[in-house]
């Protein structure tokens, strides 16, 4: 039997990323969803019942206000902008700005309580935490930890955020530039030098470059890194961003088992 919706709460949320398009769909809230990012795939059935209002930096302000929304869900400095539009046009706009583990664990925690589901979603959260203490017993029992580089994007070359770094060490693995995985904005992950990702020696390198196709080849053909043990032995590998950028359930979940199944096979066959 479904429990009854709670009364006084949105009715009508417009999800202008993916992550709380797909913990309200996880929670059965779904039907309180009145628009969504075009970049949204998760659920797939979201992108066939909800409209699509929104890129990432962009929005259609006009169609949003067109939908009668009594909340917008953003996320980050990058949508600023959008937001203060929002709230200038006389819509309730709130934006979480996650970028750690916790930080995630702690947003659907906080949307489950703008619905009125904390008991939903604290069943949620305790089933994501499992699912990564599991992942973490099994990285216990490899023979051994690669050193990863994580790539956001190729032109400039960005390490890994903060929660992508964090589910490397989850999953197995260390991160060659723990220092900058704590700088929040994109900026501030820059490799400035392309040679020091070569000097740091990564045995495996993950490729997501938000959205676009990562290239193998692209990476392997830089000048100066055929000695990276990476490139040398053919551990380069994509994690698709939809399972890995967006700091939600998505990544806690089929982003960091995509982590784990790439490190575990480097160390079994290096035992």
């Amino acid at each position: 039997m479904s429990t009854p919706s709670p009364a006084g709460f949105p009715s009508r949320i417009v999800c202008l990323t993916e992550e709380t398009t797909e913990a309200l769909y996880l929670l059965g809230e779904d039907w309180r969803i009145v628009g969504i990012s075009g970049f949204t795939v998760r659920p797939p059935r979201a992108r066939k019942e909800k409209p699509r209002v929104s890129a990432f930096t962009s929005a259609k302000i006009d169609r949003i206000l067109a939908l009668q929304p009594d909340l917008v869900l953003g996320f980050s400095d990058l949508q600023a902008d959008i937001a203060a539009e929002l709230v200038r046009r006389g819509i309730e706009v709130h934006v979480f700005n996650q970028r750690s583990v916790a930080d995630i664990l702690r947003m659907l925690h906080t949307l489950g309580g703008m619905v009125g589901r904390e008991a939903r979603t604290a069943a949620l959260v305790r089933d994501l935490e499992d699912g990564l203490d599991a992942v973490r017993r099994a990285s216990a029992q490899l023979p051994r930890r690669p050193r990863v580089y994580f790539e956001e994007w190729d032109e400039p070359q960005i390490s890994a955020i903060r929660w992508v770094s964090e589910l490397i060490g989850v999953a197995g693995g260390d991160d060659v530039f723990p220092e900058l995985a704590v700088e929040p904005l994109g900026r501030g992950r820059i490799i400035a030098d392309p040679m020091e990702v070569v000097r740091r020696a990564p045995d495996i390198v993950f490729g997501s470059w938000c959205g676009k196709k990562f290239s193998p080849r692209a990476v392997a053909t830089r000048p100066g890194w055929q000695d990276v043990p990476a490139v040398r032995d053919g551990e380069l590998h994509e994690v698709k961003s939809s399972i890995i950028l967006q700091p939600g359930p998505a990544a806690l979940t089929d982003g960091v088992r995509e982590l784990h199944r790439v490190i575990a096979r480097w160390a079994t066959r290096r035992s």
